[in-house]
């Protein structure tokens, strides 16, 4: 399978190269060059599947011989060595979990995978491996866990000063080897502009082998698709197929992943893009005017995102046809406090606790339940983060139901280590040499 830039089709590189440039020089994005559907036969009995089973189907039907079956069947049970469950809230509600993981997040899914497929075609006597991500919460965590002691690599996390969780900074600054960490003191924006630039400059480029852990990464977004399928999978078991996926959205992977899951033949009825206020997707859906702004900050911080670099896949997936798009995907918008009481009115109706993410992607699901009361579906909601990691939002009444994990636990006794920059390029660069 080839790999093309959004911004030059001609553009054409494989697996390896697309994973290890992750950031063409056009600022385009790598796309594969053809999305091949899984076979019919298999999504028909998709129930009788594992995960891990059927994480394997999907990247060997979408990777083509980049990895030989025996490697890469090893690489995605390493990888993937945790569930990913829908739990029945209602009659026709679900939660899909996707925070079993090590860093109690989606984003474990992105950088085991990614980590794993980067330590597979490294050889040890190759140059290091400079790696750098741009966190508005979860995405560095995972990555940190994801990429910690792989030998050959070394990693770069960028996060807004402030901005994150207490839980989520510990994620970030505590685990030292081979990770290092810089609180940026500006917006989650300016982070992932700072990255972006690296990739485009001469002298790193020369200097560094740089490559990218964010979801610009293509090997951050194939394996997103495997929860969605295997969610699927679990309503099959349950006599249901009709689905609605309600999914939190900031920088856009995760629905761009659940998008490039229905090209591959999943039957989804409907993706809601569920946003807090840095609503620039779903105002484009409103208007067809696609216009970024700067991030806002809020209590779901991982979607505190003005300028999602994933729409540009999403387009291609579409090939710029806007009214298809509209007619699979509805956006939705929702402030601080409506998520507050969201997080309240869960916790009492189902006795279950959501962090403030999942909270948005239960909203937006209820909302469109009440606007397409006809439809007989089932409405799967995408729960992204372990709700402990923010205890500061979740209403009093509901936090007395929530259960801390021992990892968490033992992240508040380890020292937190890490730099400040302030949102500027020349800084950053010296900072990327200064460790060379």
């Amino acid at each position: 399978m080839k790999f093309y830039s959004t911004n030059s089709p001609s553009l054409k590189v494989d697996f390896k190269e697309a994973v290890f440039n992750s950031f063409p020089l056009d600022k385009g994005l790598y796309m594969p060059e053809d999305i091949p559907k899984l076979e019919e036969l298999f999504i028909q009995n998709i129930e009788k599947y594992s995960l891990q089973e059927i994480a394997f189907e999907i990247a060997r039907t979408l990777l083509t011989g980049s990895i030989p079956d025996t490697d890469l069947r090893l690489l995605i049970e390493d990888a993937i060595n945790f569930p990913a469950p829908i739990v029945k809230l209602g009659d026709n509600t679900y939660v899909l979990e996707l925070f079993h993981g090590p860093s109690l997040a989606f984003k474990d899914f992105g950088a085991r995978f990614m980590s794993r497929v980067m330590s597979y075609y490294l050889r040890q006597d190759e140059k290091l491996l400079d790696i750098l991500v741009a966190t508005s919460g979860d995405t560095g965590g995972a990555v940190a866990l994801g990429f910690l002691g792989v030998p050959g690599t070394r990693v770069t996390i960028l996060y807004p000063e402030g901005k994150v969780s207490e839980i989520q900074e510990l994620q970030l600054t505590t685990n030292d080897q081979n990770i290092r960490a810089l609180a940026v003191k500006g917006t989650f924006d300016d982070c992932q502009a700072l990255v972006k630039q690296a990739f485009t400059d001469p002298e790193l480029s020369n200097t560094l082998r740089l490559t990218s852990a964010n979801s610009i990464n293509i090997a951050r977004l194939i394996p997103q698709t495997f929860y969605y399928f295997n969610a699927f999978a679990q309503l099959k078991r349950e006599g249901r197929s009709d689905v609605v996926f309600s999914v939190p959205s900031g920088n856009f992977g995760n629905i761009a992943a659940g998008l490039l899951a229905w090209k591959m033949g999943l039957p989804v009825k409907q993706f809601l893009a569920a946003t807090n206020v840095n609503d620039t997707v779903p105002v484009f859906l409103k208007t067809g005017e696609f216009k970024p702004k700067a991030s806002v900050q809020t209590y779901s911080n991982a979607m505190d995102v003005g300028d999602p670099s994933n729409w540009i896949r999403i387009m291609e997936l579409f090939k710029g046809d806007i009214n298809l798009l509209k007619q699979l995907v509805t956006g939705y918008s929702y402030t601080d406090a409506q998520t507050v009481d969201a997080m309240d009115i869960i916790g009492k109706r189902y006795g279950y606790v959501a962090c403030p993410h999942t909270a948005i992607a239960w909203m937006a699901l209820e909302d469109w339940f009440k606007q397409n009361p006809d439809d007989v579906v089932e409405g799967v909601f995408l729960s992204t983060a372990h709700p402990c990691k923010f205890p500061e939002v979740i209403p009093q009444e509901v936090s007395s139901l929530l259960t801390i994990p021992e990892q968490v636990t033992g992240l508040k006794s380890k020292q937190a280590v890490y730099d400040t920059i302030e949102p500027d390029f020349e800084t950053f660069k010296s900072f990327l040499l200064a460790g060379n």
